[in-house]
């Protein structure tokens, strides 16, 4: 079965895309990491170094210290797919990263993004 080509971009290249999603609804760099470091388990320098050493999606993921538990509670629509519904568990992992960015841009408290 082919791989996606998203699995091998660099996450380095789509990070600062997050980012400027949420800079221009006002939100932060910092939350954009918080939201990132939740669901991964990555600490600060962990992220650092994997948007340093220009690590594809495959290895941010295979890398990540631990998954949150609280990932089975993100639901919604993205692109048109349903997460919860993805069946590849890494293309999963990367809806779930793009849904909660999209939560972030929409505006909505960190508390419900983080399923706190």
């Amino acid at each position: 079965m082919p791989t996606h080509s998203i699995f091998k971009t660099a996450f380095s290249k789509v990070y600062p895309l997050y980012v400027q999603k949420a800079v221009r609804k006002n939100r932060t760099k910092e939350e954009v990491d918080e939201i990132i470091r939740w669901l991964t388990g990555y600490d600060r320098a962990g992220l650092e170094r994997q948007i340093e050493r220009g690590n594809d999606f495959e290895t941010f993921f295979a890398q990540a210290p631990a998954m949150h538990p609280n990932t089975s509670l993100i639901k919604g629509v993205v692109c048109g797919v349903r997460v919860e519904e993805v069946e590849d568990p890494l293309m999963q992992r990367i809806r779930y990263l793009d849904k909660l960015i999209d939560e972030l841009a929409k505006g909505r408290k960190m508390e419900k993004i983080l399923r706190t």
